[in-house]
């Protein structure tokens, strides 16, 4: 069973590594993979790996931990071995040189070591680059054969610790994801709404639109960005929507928001954050900057917000032609942009909650701590980004805890609906949405759980033709765009009801609507508590 162990350890280990993200051959190459644990040590030769990857041939070799290992095992193995990633190596030397890359490439060190026993750090990044440059590509394999050592070491003992603690995680998040089920389904029992006779707010409404680009210059940050305006054809002043995406991401990725939510009379206005959307990564990737983003974008991403409504404010009292009503404002943000729509909500960056789960950033789990902790490099200083003409927000799969902690979300008072989606593995839907939820102290607040939705669920997968980064279709979950359904209706009911304060549209944000609505292949959930059994849940030590 150990040898069992160790093998699907080595496999994992780096596997999970390459996905995240003309060179010579090195002289020196890792000819064999060494697992121990304590006193026991085993290995295996790259050359039966290879054989087997290429040919489906088991030798020898190989043989003494396939009779320990289930066929389906050793298939997935072969899978993982010759699955080639197209990244090129400029790209990936440039993440790993990230901060997050670096601390990335720290954690996996941990298990992964020389054949001095020394941090894998250094030879795994040159491995990954020159697998990149190879005429194979970026594959498990090509990463072994260019490991620049004799030897390959993993640590199993570490391995196995990791892998308790990533357990421990996926248990305890399934325990709140079945408990909110459950009480979602309890409180949709008690409802007596029959949505089948009004409107559905999953269909179009009935307001035409016109669509601008306004280009923006805040001479005080030195710092220009364009927004995308969707103005409903309207005689009464409109509802303002600003809409944030997140890091790596642009201001289209949730336009099909902002034309359904245009459509029931919202004029909806997306800016694109210059300093952590899709150019600012390409640039990254192509060596013209060395970081994905800079710390200072925490603070620019609110005041980019703010900016842009005191643009609108000017429009509207200077141009007869904009009817707009900047006493009803909302703001809806996914990811980086969930954290800039809850910092103009009301939630102060927590430095202290930051020192203190900052400081074993290299043993987390959680990847959205990795960005959070970038905060830390800001001036400590007590930044005012709440904008009082918010009324209202919709965080979608937002970076909470450590950024904010409970200190900082309960000072939020305006309605608010965080959304979570239960195979988060950037954002993760337990430490950064479920317990978050908890600290809330908003008397109108509201929990949305999409299971089988990924942090990317809720987003329009970019065009291929057009997108300098594609994500692999797979990364979006299996049902994206049910999932993106649910987020029309949902943030329709919410806005219409907080931010136009139409109380008809109350019943929608309910339990017994999200039932009426969901489909068995990806379920949606909402609650307004968590249940008191998720109460041991909350206060349980979690490892980030």
């Amino acid at each position: 069973m150990l040898k069992h162990k160790a093998f699907q350890t080595l496999a994992i280990a780096i596997s999970l590594l390459i996905p995240s993200f003309a060179l010579p051959r090195p002289t020196i190459a890792a000819q064999r993979i060494y697992v121990s644990y304590s006193a026991f040590e085993r290995s295996i030769s790259v050359d039966a790996l290879e054989i087997y990857a290429k040919k489906g041939i088991i030798n020898d070799d190989l043989a003494a931990y396939a009779n320990y290992t289930e066929p389906q095992v050793m298939e997935q193995l072969r899978r993982v071995l010759m699955t080639r990633v197209n990244l090129e190596p400029v790209a990936i030397s440039q993440f790993f040189y990230t901060p997050q890359g670096e601390d990335l490439l720290q954690r996996i060190g941990q298990i992964i070591q020389t054949e001095s026993r020394q941090t894998g750090v250094y030879a795994l990044r040159s491995a990954l680059v020159l697998a990149a440059a190879d005429k194979e590509g970026l594959t498990l394999l090509n990463v072994l054969r260019h490991f620049p050592s004799n030897s390959i070491r993993v640590d199993l003992n570490r391995s196995l610790q990791l892998a308790e603690e990533v357990e421990t995680i996926i248990n305890r998040t399934n325990t709140a994801i079945a408990s909110i089920a459950k009480q979602s389904e309890t409180e949709a029992n008690t409802g007596v709404t029959d949505f089948s006779q009004l409107p559905d707010l999953r269909s179009n409404g009935r307001f035409k639109w016109n669509k601008q680009t306004l280009t923006l210059n805040d001479k005080r940050r030195d710092r220009n960005y364009i927004a995308d305006f969707y103005i409903p054809v309207t005689s009464r002043p409109a509802p303002v929507i600003v809409i944030s995406h997140g890091l790596a991401s642009d201001r289209t990725t949730l336009a099909y928001l902002a034309t359904h939510l245009v459509s029931y009379g919202f004029a909806v206005a997306v800016p694109e954050h210059p300093g952590s959307n899709t150019e600012r990564v390409q640039n990254l990737l192509t060596g013209r900057v060395n970081t994905a983003e800079e710390p200072s974008e925490f603070i620019n991403r609110p005041y980019d917000v703010t900016y842009l409504l005191d643009r609108l404010q000017l429009l509207d009292q200077n141009d007869s032609t904009y009817q707009l009503n900047l006493d009803q404002v909302g703001v809806i943000g996914q990811s980086y942009g969930g954290y800039t729509a809850l910092a103009l909500a009301g939630a102060p960056i927590n430095f202290s909650q930051l020192q203190k789960d900052c400081k074993n950033r290299v043993d987390a789990w959680n990847i959205s701590l990795l960005l959070q902790c970038r905060a830390l490099e800001l001036p400590v200083t007590q930044y005012n980004l709440r904008d009082l003409r918010v009324k209202a927000a919709i965080a979608i799969n937002p970076l909470s805890n450590s950024i904010f902690g409970e200190e900082s979300l309960s000072k939020i008072s305006i309605p608010l609906m965080i959304v979570s989606s239960s195979d988060d593995t950037v954002a993760p839907a337990l430490s950064e949405q479920i317990i978050p939820f908890s600290w809330l102290t908003t008397e109108k607040k509201y929990l949305v759980l999409l299971e089988g939705g990924t942090h990317f669920s809720t987003l329009s997968e970019p065009d291929p033709a057009t997108s300098p980064i594609s994500l692999p279709i797979p990364i979006y979950g299996a049902h994206p765009n049910l999932i993106r359904r649910y987020m029309r209706a949902l943030s329709v009911a919410f806005s219409s009801a907080y931010v136009a304060n139409d109380a008809q549209y109350l019943p929608y944000l309910s339990a017994n609507y999200t039932r009426a609505i969901a489909q068995n292949v990806s379920q949606v959930r909402l609650v307004q508590t968590l249940p008191p059994d998720l109460r041991s849940l909350v206060d349980a030590e979690l490892p980030k």
